[in-house]
């Protein structure tokens, strides 16, 4: 017998296989016209069936709390749910598996899982007590598994799965908890308490249909400096959105930065951190259109933050020479400053809601390449959902991102080599070798199995790994498993 695949991704090439095979009609009858989501990726993808303006609706990246719609997997809880729902308490829990299998190049051959269990409570208060347009919102979550990326690949930059790190190994990491007001018939809101810095800023619900961590749920660099952390990770602040006609909003915020590795502690709770004396303003302006009879919806949105903390150069020390030949302590930088540009728009409409459709999307960010070790990355892509194939709940997705390293990082890599030291870590982890640059593509096809459960084969293939030379391209075989019970 010839053997054509590795021995350990045969099951994944059989689920694929078998799965393509569901066509039950019925599936299609769960959500009408739309893509399903679920809390297991990074944020939720749910829209927030709240709000009366069309462009509230149009951009669930933003808000994106209950309802949940009818996609459990267990549906009504034997009628627990619809009760709940009737009182304002939203309550919807997930599991989110991914297997993924590195089968040619990197570091070494292997095969590891990452998961979450995770569970959302957003409580309506106006139904609950009275208190008109006024919400709260709570995530926790459970992780656990291996990376692959860092352990068989040795590529810190393009993680191949989402949900990995920043958890802690705790019981219930606190991902979010805060206030919502909205105000003025929604054209104000304002969000405070533990927040996600990047789950509002330079969001969009369509990141996390791809599995690889540098999109999902929010773009790299911006989430790996302090004061733009995002998802699992929470900073206290506030944020305020003022929608000035119907299809534009401009948003503010202020964060306390935490100088830790992990906000709140490892499990999230701890916000009371030291250190929290400095603060990031991110701000960010859309414009939200639709175009034609067919509402083809477009998000269209710049941003920009600055974070007022001291940060050490990543090459020079304070007389501006190599920190690391001269062994002086790095000069200090003061403050760190982030932008984006990204748009994503529908090119055809395969039927009712926001996602349903041929999108195409694109985007750029660029951080301080003196302090950040990636200084910008480019990513372009498209999503397509099934119906033309008669599986309207299905996805189809590529994705194109180039990362590349910061002239200062590089420097000091140059450095350690030629005075035969070992290499620095930064923002993202070891480095294998000099980092220059990267690129990754992916191809997924998400299947919609049963009521609230999805399974996605994925395919990864990683150009200069790490952002270097060591290791060879390697590809990346995936399987994602999503239950929203």
């Amino acid at each position: 017998m010839i053997r054509i695949i590795p021995p350990f991704l045969a099951p994944i090439v059989l689920s694929f296989l078998a799965l393509i095979a569901v066509r039950d009609p019925a599936f299609a009858q769960a959500i009408p016209g739309d893509a399903m989501g679920g809390i297991g990726t990074q944020p939720m993808m749910a829209a927030n069936a709240r709000r009366t303006d069309s462009a509230w609706a149009q951009d669930p990246g933003q808000f994106f709390s209950a309802p949940y719609g009818d996609q459990h997997f267990f549906g009504s809880w034997l009628g627990l749910q619809p009760w709940l729902v009737r009182h304002g308490i939203h309550i919807a829990a997930d599991e989110h598996e991914e297997l993924a299998g590195n089968f040619r190049g990197g570091a070494k051959q292997g095969v590891t899982d990452a998961g979450q269990t995770g569970v959302e409570i957003d409580i309506d208060w106006n139904r609950l007590a009275g208190v008109k347009n006024f919400w709260t919102h709570t995530m926790i979550v459970n992780g656990h598994g291996q990376n692959l990326s860092t352990q068989y690949i040795h590529d810190s930059l393009g993680g191949v799965q989402q949900i990995y790190g920043a958890r802690g190994n705790v019981v219930a990491h606190l991902v979010y908890m805060y206030a919502e007001q909205s105000l003025f018939h929604n054209r104000l809101d304002i969000s405070a308490g533990w927040i996600p810095v990047g789950s509002f800023f330079a969001a969009s619900p369509l990141f996390c249909n791809f599995m690889n961590v540098s999109i999902c749920g929010n773009p790299a660099p911006g989430k790996y400096v302090p004061g733009g952390r995002d998802w699992p990770s929470g900073n206290l602040g506030v944020v305020m959105r003022v929608m000035p006609t119907v299809d534009t909003y401009i948003m503010a915020s202020m964060f306390a930065v935490s100088p830790h590795s992990f906000n709140g502690g490892i499990s999230g709770w701890a916000w009371a951190q030291s250190g929290l004396g400095h603060f990031s303003t991110p701000v960010e302006i859309g414009w939200l259109p639709e175009f034609g009879r067919h509402h083809l919806a477009g998000h269209y949105k710049a941003g920009y933050g600055y974070d007022n903390s001291q940060y050490n150069d990543l090459f020079e020390d304070i007389d501006g020479n190599s920190a690391v030949i001269t062994g002086r302590p790095f000069r200090k930088q003061s403050g760190v400053s982030t932008a984006w540009f990204q748009a994503d728009q529908m090119f055809v409409r395969n039927g009712k809601g926001p996602t349903n459709g041929l999108i195409g999307m694109a985007g750029y960010m660029y951080t301080s390449g003196k302090v950040s070790a990636m200084k910008q990355h480019v990513w372009a892509g498209m999503i397509e959902t099934g119906a033309k194939w008669g599986r309207p709940l299905d996805t189809v997705g590529a994705m194109f991102h180039y990362f590349e390293m910061s002239r200062s990082s590089v420097l000091q890599q140059e450095a350690s080599m030629l005075t035969g030291r070992p290499l620095l870590s930064n923002q993202w982890g070891q480095a294998w070798g000099i980092q220059t640059h990267e690129d990754v593509y992916e191809l997924f096809y998400n299947i919609h199995a049963a009521r609230g459960m999805s399974f996605q084969p994925d395919f990864q293939y990683i150009n200069r790994p790490g952002g270097t030379t060591t290791y060879h391209d390697a590809a990346v075989m995936a399987l994602q498993f999503n239950c929203i019970l």
